[in-house]
């Protein structure tokens, strides 16, 4: 079993930086690209030292921040890799970051935003969405990742009519990205036993999410539906995502807490070749902690 660790450090000196569309768009075109390499070098470059960093700790895997390259498929003020001064050095070192990975064997995921929505009705969500999977898949070309990991979105009034639509956009998906694309079942609407035909039908393994499963229960068992989320993996490594409620399970169980209580790690899971992705705020060190909980006595 293989732990993750989701996009950013508390402790570890990795950092990642931003800018807004607006800040891009105050300056010439010039400059707007000469700001936008900074940013994207820098993050290239604490993107490798996350990666060391991870693996240094014992982590297995890493989500990548979704903003890596911020505002890149702006509609305004985007750009191409090729567009940036320090484009050169800035693709050496996502490639760095995909040697390392893979001689190190630290598996590389994405989790695009929630605006990303395969099922809405609405075409200028779509056409943003897939514009948005389309430079995960650059990303991931970049650095070698095998999994970009999407929830189905809203139900619209109407949840097999949306399931229809998420599958005519997959469909037309280019294969970079549908590829590597996975559904992952959600704390509201769409549970495993929803996503399960759908993945069927279309090829694409399901992300089990066991505190979603919990906060939305569709009448499967934890054991039950690691088993047929494993399934639809077809071979590959399963990937799963974990947390524990900040207020406990009687309050608003929705909320991460900052570590994992080791008791809401499922029992079915131990001794499971699989991925896990530690969704806590205190981040590398929920991570660091969970495994010393979980490791069997000396």
């Amino acid at each position: 079993m293989r732990f993750g660790l989701c996009c950013l450090f508390v402790a570890e000196p990795v950092t990642f930086r931003a800018t807004t569309a607006k800040a891009l768009s105050a300056l010439s075109r010039r400059d707007a690209l000469a700001k936008a390499s900074a940013v994207c070098l820098h993050n290239a470059q604490n993107l490798l030292l996350a990666v060391r960093t991870a693996h240094r700790l014992g982590i297995g895997a890493f989500r990548i921040m979704s903003p890596l390259f911020p505002r890149m498929t702006h509609p305004e003020v985007g750009y191409n890799l090729e567009d940036l001064p320090d484009a050169g050095a800035i693709a050496r070192n996502m490639a760095d970051v995909r040697d390392f990975a893979r001689a190190r064997d630290v598996r590389l995921s994405f989790h695009p935003d929630q605006f990303v929505v395969l099922s809405s009705p609405h075409a200028h969500v779509i056409e943003s969405s897939v514009r948005e999977l389309d430079y995960q898949a650059f990303l991931a070309d970049l650095t070698g990742a095998d999994v970009i990991n999407i929830h189905a979105g809203g139900a619209y009034g109407d949840k097999a009519a949306a399931l229809k639509r998420l599958a005519a956009v997959v469909r037309d998906l280019p294969e970079g990205v549908s590829s590597r694309l996975t559904l992952e079942n959600d704390d509201v609407t769409y549970s495993v036993r929803d996503l399960l035909p759908v993945c069927g039908e279309l090829g694409l393994p399901l992300v089990y999410d066991v505190h979603h499963h919990r906060c939305n229960p569709d009448g499967l068992d934890e054991a039950e539906a690691t088993t047929l989320a494993a399934a639809t993996w077809k071979g590959r490594e399963q990937y799963c995502h974990v947390s524990s409620p900040r207020e406990g399970w009687k309050n608003k169980p929705k909320p991460h807490a900052d570590y994992i209580d080791p008791a809401d790690f499922p029992a079915c899971w131990l001794g499971r070749t699989m991925t896990v992705d530690v969704e806590a705020k205190a981040k590398e060190l929920a991570v660091v902690r969970l495994m010393r909980d979980l490791a069997p006595p000396a």
